[in-house]
């Protein structure tokens, strides 16, 4: 036991600091710091890993990309078990799936990869968001709108358990362990070494039109949008966005839709908002590609700076829901602040797989503010807070990947699921190995 082919770093030796802190997105770093940080070169070391720390008493938390914005890898009193090494893509003709390794990342490996394939995977929005932690939270992927959780294209994976056993998980082997890791995010106990993935045929076009308008539209905009969003196209992801583009003066709402393979008819509806004559700007119908919708996630939310983030299902009739919504589009903290509400509305006609992933958005409100500095901080959580505060009486929850429960606790799961994974846990990880949520879900 801690003969490792990758490195372990315990508290106190050198290269600890800059281990326990290596890819960590969000700038606002927590002062929290694990006990040992291990770098694993394979499963192999995973379970090696796992057993030290029962040996240590220390708890394990995983990190596979270091994206989420309260860095959830950092726990106290525990061995973080850092996947980075585990990187590794196959693809498969005969049968369509990918194998990944969790630390793979969305737009720099796996679309890249898949597309000299002419296949596809709905990958997370950033480029540099890893598939570990994506697909733990069920996975809000490109046109989510259309096609689902990207969870739900898992065919199987491969998990070290929380006694240090090397198992695959699927519908027919440890059920319970595939249920539960589609959906749980940092409350999964066990950790995946890999996932195979169900691809898709490649897109033949990616179409895309958009309409920027000032910030004092934004309540005639999201009516508009409110009831637009039911006759757009399900290959088409639709949102409104909050943000404060270089060059101009005041923040904007921007409507946006992607289409894949939908062509210009599926976005024609957008073209029919009453106020259109007062766009700013507009593009129609204009053909993009990954490369593009890429790195204009990462100019937009680079890594190193200090986010505040938080998100809500939310729901309502729009005359009540839209006071409630306008002002987090229309009057930002800082340039840098965006938000967005996105339409998930074809996904409330159909059944969800038998997963952890069971809340069933109808839009999905996320704020991720800016803060300038430390003492631009507080002022930036006044105003987050009060952002979520307004739209409490809309909220059916939240999503896991832009979630504070810290701060704010919410509903993650249904109360059925909530149960089920509880008692799951129980019989899994009976002397609680793996730590569980920072924070307390609502449920």
């Amino acid at each position: 036991m801690g003969a490792f082919t990758g490195a372990l770093r315990r508290s106190g030796d050198a290269g600890f600091s800059d281990a326990a802190l290596a890819n960590i997105f969000n700038g606002r770093l927590p002062a929290r710091r694990p006990a040992a940080v291990l770098r694993a070169a394979d499963a192999a070391d995973v379970a090696a890993g796992v057993k030290l720390a029962a040996a240590e008493g220390w708890q394990v938390s995983v990190r596979s990309g270091g994206h989420s914005w309260d860095a959830w890898s950092l726990r106290e009193d525990a061995l973080l078990i850092d996947l980075a090494a585990l990187n590794g893509m196959r693809y498969s003709a005969d049968t369509g799936i990918a194998a990944v390794g969790p630390a793979v990342r969305s737009g720099l490996d796996l679309d890249p990869f898949l597309a000299t394939h002419d296949r596809f995977f709905a990958v997370g929005h950033h480029p540099t968001v890893s598939m570990g932690g994506f697909l733990l939270q069920g996975g809000m992927g490109w046109n989510c709108r259309g096609w689902g959780w990207a969870a739900e294209s898992v065919a199987s994976m491969d998990v070290v358990t929380a006694s240090g056993e090397a198992v695959r998980c699927s519908e027919t082997e440890n059920a319970d362990l595939f249920w539960s890791a589609r959906g749980s995010g940092p409350g999964f106990f066990g950790v995946v070494t890999e996932f195979r993935l169900r691809t898709r045929p490649r897109h033949r076009s990616l179409t895309r039109s958009t309409s920027v308008y000032p910030a004092e539209l934004a309540a005639d905009v999201l009516t508009w949008f409110s009831s637009v969003r039911h006759e757009v196209d399900a290959s088409v992801g639709l949102l409104a966005v909050g943000a404060a583009p270089s060059g101009l003066d005041s923040p904007v709402v921007i409507i946006d839709g992607i289409s894949f393979d939908g062509g210009p008819s599926s976005l024609a509806p957008l073209e029919t908002c009453p106020v259109a004559d007062r766009a700013l700007k507009s593009t129609v119908a204009r053909p993009t590609d990954m490369g593009e919708l890429f790195a204009e996630q990462s100019d937009g939310s680079p890594s190193g700076l200090r986010y505040f983030v938080d998100n809500a299902y939310v729901t309502g009739a729009a005359s009540e829901l839209v006071p409630a919504v306008a002002p987090a589009l229309a009057d930002l903290p800082t340039s840098e602040t965006f938000t967005i509400l996105s339409d998930f509305s074809p996904q409330l006609s159909r059944d969800l797989p038998d997963m952890a992933v069971s809340l069933r958005p109808d839009l999905y409100f996320a704020a991720y503010v800016v803060s300038r500095g430390p003492a631009d901080d507080a002022r930036c959580r006044s105003w987050l807070d009060a952002t979520m505060d307004r739209l409490a009486p809309f909220s059916e929850g939240c999503y896991l990947g832009d979630s504070d429960l810290t701060v704010r606790p919410d509903r993650i799961l249904s109360d059925a699921a909530w149960s089920r994974l509880q008692r799951i846990r129980a019989a899994r990880d009976p002397e609680g190995r793996f730590p569980g949520y920072l924070g307390t879900p609502v449920q």
